[in-house]
């Protein structure tokens, strides 16, 4: 598990846009990861509103790190986004956000993420589906 906690905080809570947004991770276990995004201005839309983009940005972050939450994953695996769907439920407003990321269903290469952003109020702020590639290390030359 410290492992798999370092994979995340170094390679995904710690890329660059990922740093950019200020996200962190707050928890993680086999399949399932909650990632917290700050409120700042900089991510608003107008007066307090989280502009979705930023929302969606927490969203693929989280799912990421899900997929990568796992023991069956290879050292030196490279992995994509394949396919997104969000339902934004209502303006997030004012307040960090929380993403919980959970893999409902994991394939050979192919994982798919249910995943729910909140304030940390508790006020749901929307629900995405998130599919997501992890492929086999290239082999070594």
């Amino acid at each position: 598990m410290d492992q798999m906690r370092s994979l995340i905080e170094t390679f995904i809570v710690g890329a660059p846009y990922a740093r950019k947004l200020g996200v962190t991770l707050e928890d993680v276990e086999d399949d399932r990861v909650r990632i917290r995004m700050p409120y700042v201005e900089a991510n608003t839309t107008m007066a307090d509103v989280v502009h979705g983009g930023a929302i969606a940005s927490l969203v693929d972050v989280a799912a990421t790190a899900a997929c990568w939450a796992s023991p069956r994953v290879e050292q030196g695996s490279r992995g994509t986004t394949i396919g997104f769907s969000i339902n934004y439920l209502t303006a997030g407003r004012g307040q960090d956000l929380v993403a919980t990321a959970t893999v409902i269903q994991r394939g050979a290469s192919i994982s798919v993420c249910d995943v729910t952003v909140q304030g940390v109020d508790g006020t749901q702020v929307g629900r995405a589906t998130v599919t997501y590639k992890i492929a086999s290390a290239p082999p070594a030359r």
